[in-house]
């Protein structure tokens, strides 16, 4: 049958009128149930890319334009099939035949590709007819209308923000193909498409979208972060289109709930949705890697000139064990502060400072370190017309084998006496809670008496002196957060002149001992209960610290003494700045007051007076009674780097308590029983430690210059 031209001529121009093609992308996940890691709070949906392969090109009209129907494609050969290019339901993979050759271009964002073949062009008539313009790949044309459907107010102008096709601008086909790309790569939406309908005008076109509903959650990275908590956060998200603004805010209360918690460095990274509606969650809490201890020389360097690392005597590991916070744990604050003040707490060191390196996902721990001289040894003599020549030897290690045990020992031999003070500490260690800390101690010494002055003297004229010997062994462990001591004690009194002679009664005939022989035997049981709150033992700034202890004896011995000492003391430091100065000033308070019950040997009466006392008096010289309360207040304040000031003030009664002492030592000695007094110090940072220089005036006018080691309290 012959077909004439003008037939052919018009079926091509209604061919060419209603060929269409949409642009559609969505995903084809496989949905499966992996087994669930370590730091997963739900179940993990993996996402398998869908195998997508080539058909043949179907010979059609190369003349193109968008519906909103799928594109038909059919074949002319025999062996392709007819397929619709659609939104793929369920978790099936699309399987497609395959093709000789292609063209591939690739649309999504990366979960699945779809490749679709270049068509091959066949000779075809053209008619002149006033059709509009049709959209080639290439070929760009101006958006006259551009819609969204299907997302809230908010995600619409996100995906906005995301496409380029604008009204007003151009576009193209390829230009359609990568905006749907970019709505998918935000990760907020399920599936999204195009479609596009050709005007006189130019093109309008429509982007239908499914955002994301979220069904479930998951936890990453987290150790503290329970899901509860993030459960919490996220309520207003389960179950309904996902919101950018709501994601923020969850954010900024996870954050909020990390700060509240003391985890100072975690926060959230990163919250990535996928198209099956679960929310991943992706944390950073400061996860401890590392810690490391650097040792800091006098110039403030963790170097030395040749470029070593200065070496210290502690051993690293002994450190790492006065530690709460350990590899593996998350970083917070507050726990590093209790750690720098448990380093100070040792005594060890006179600086410590922690540094950070890393981020949130790994942080490495520096502690920078200045150790006190912890060994020292001097060698002296003197001479004075009571004890004539004598030669000394101290030596002190606070740092024994570097784990913090230390030995003190003081020896003094002269030409009438040979005395000696030791002492060997190894101290609690909460790191091995199950072993007690110990102190063991011996001496032998004598001096003269604080409470029988030199108003009344022995019989013969000398100064009363008192010999003690003896020792003791403590044992040491916290409880309730109060560090405690119960300690064994003997100690043997005799009363002597100077030529060593026992002296049982001054020259009124005034008892001197509780035996009536001049030697007294003391075997006492003592408990000491602290609560040390200072930020530094050696030269506090802040923080308080209460000690209260009683010492109850046994009745053996000469003296066959029976008593009871109680004890407490108090001091509070508080940092003030009444003028600018980069170190500290502090405001410290001091208060003391003590009684015993029973027996009271006269040379043991709580005497008032002195450089640890009442200062502007002599030792002893305000009272000596059988009950007492001292109260101080220091004013510290810097003057130079090495040296500082202070101005105090002191008062101290014995309660009308001295004349319960046996032989009334203060009463026929004229001591006024309590006293005040008030002046002005330097400190000075030496290596010897902190030396004291106070110059103080009592309120009976008189003045006294007192030194000493270490702050009067």
């Amino acid at each position: 049958m012959r077909v004439s031209s003008a037939a052919i001529f018009t079926l091509a121009t209604l061919a060419a009128s209603n060929i269409t093609q949409k642009v559609m992308a969505a995903t084809a996940t496989t949905s499966s149930h992996t087994e669930q890691a370590e730091n997963l709070v739900v179940p993990t949906i993996v996402e398998t890319p869908t195998q997508v392969k080539t058909i043949s090109s179907p010979e059609t009209v190369v003349l193109q334009q968008f519906s909103q129907n799928p594109v038909v494609v059919r074949s002319s050969e025999k062996k392709n099939s007819t397929v619709a290019q659609t939104p793929t339901q369920g978790n099936s993979p699309v399987i497609l035949p395959p093709s000789p050759k292609k063209d591939t271009v690739t649309q999504g964002r990366g979960d699945a590709e779809s490749s679709f073949p270049a068509s091959p062009r066949l000779p075809v008539s053209v008619s002149s007819s006033p059709k509009p313009a049709t959209l080639e790949n290439g070929l760009v044309v101006t958006a006259t209308d551009v819609q969204v459907v299907g997302a809230t107010a908010e995600l619409q102008q996100i995906i906005r923000q995301a496409i380029k096709t604008h009204a007003g601008g151009e576009t193209s086909q390829s230009q359609l193909q990568k905006d749907v790309a970019a709505i998918l790569e935000t990760g907020l939406f399920a599936s999204a498409n195009v479609n596009s309908r050709s005007t006189p005008a130019g093109l309008n076109v429509v982007y239908q979208v499914q955002p994301v509903v979220v069904r479930s959650l998951q936890l990453s990275g987290a150790k503290v972060l329970t899901y509860q908590v993030l459960q919490e956060r996220l309520r207003s998200q389960i179950n309904n289109a996902i919101s950018p603004a709501g994601l923020q805010q969850a954010v900024e209360q996870i954050n909020k709930w990390y700060a509240d918690n003391g985890y100072n460095l975690a926060r959230v990274l990163s919250i990535k949705p996928n198209r099956e509606g679960i929310l991943t969650v992706n944390v950073a809490e400061g996860l401890v890697g590392d810690i490391k201890f650097r040792f800091v020389n006098d110039d403030g360097k963790t170097v030395d000139d040749k470029g070593n690392l200065v070496g210290g005597r502690t051993k690293p590991d002994f450190i790492q064990r006065q530690l709460q916070l350990q590899p593996g744990q998350i970083f917070q604050e507050n726990i590093v502060r209790q750690d720098v003040q448990q380093l100070y707490r040792t005594g060890l060191f006179e600086n410590v400072n922690v540094a950070l390196e890393g981020d949130a996902t790994k942080l490495d721990l520096v502690y920078e370190l200045k150790e006190y001289g912890a060994r020292a040894i001097n060698l002296g003599g003197s001479y004075n017309s009571d004890q004539g020549l004598i030669g000394t030897v101290n030596y002190q290690d606070q740092n024994i084998g570097g784990v913090n045990d230390t030995l003190a020992l003081n020896v003094g031999l002269g030409v009438r006496d040979f005395q000696f003070d030791s002492k060997f500490i190894s101290p609690y260690r909460s790191t091995d809670p199950d072993r007690l800390g110990y102190t063991v101690n011996a001496f032998r010494n004598r001096e003269l008496s604080e409470t029988f002055d030199d108003e009344i003297k022995l019989a013969n004229g000398d100064k009363v002196r008192e010999g003690k010997i003896g020792g003791g062994i403590s044992f040491q462990r916290p409880i309730e957060g109060w560090d405690t001591s119960l300690g064994f004690n003997y100690t043997r009194t005799s009363i002597r002149d100077r030529q060593g002679n026992l002296t049982p009664t001054d020259a009124q005939g005034n008892p001197l001992s509780v035996s009536g022989t001049g030697i007294d035997d003391l075997t006492t049981v003592s408990f000491t209960a602290t609560k040390d709150q200072r930020n530094n033992p050696n030269n506090p700034t802040q923080g308080s610290l209460l000690r209260l202890s009683t010492e109850q004896s046994v009745p053996v011995g000469l003296g066959n003494i029976s008593m009871n000492r109680l004890n407490a003391n108090y001091s509070q430091y508080v940092p003030v700045q009444l003028f600018n100065s980069k170190q500290p000033q502090v405001f410290a308070l001091n208060l003391q007051a003590g009684t015993v019950i029973g027996d009271l040997p006269p040379y043991d009466a709580f005497n008032l007076g002195g450089s640890n006392s009442v200062r502007g008096y002599d030792a002893g010289n305000v009272g000596s009674g059988r009950s007492y309360v001292l109260a101080s207040a220091e004013y510290r304040f810097p003057i130079v780097s090495v040296v500082g000031g202070v101005l105090f003030a002191d008062f101290g009664s014995d309660l009308g308590s001295g004349d319960t002492v046996l032989g009334d030592p203060a009463g026929v000695r004229g001591k006024p029983g309590q006293g005040f007094g008030y002046g002005a110090g330097v400190r000075v940072d030496s290596p010897l430690g902190l030396l004291r220089a106070d110059y103080g005036i009592n309120d009976q006018g008189e003045s006294r210059v007192h030194l000493g080691i270490g702050q009067r309290f």
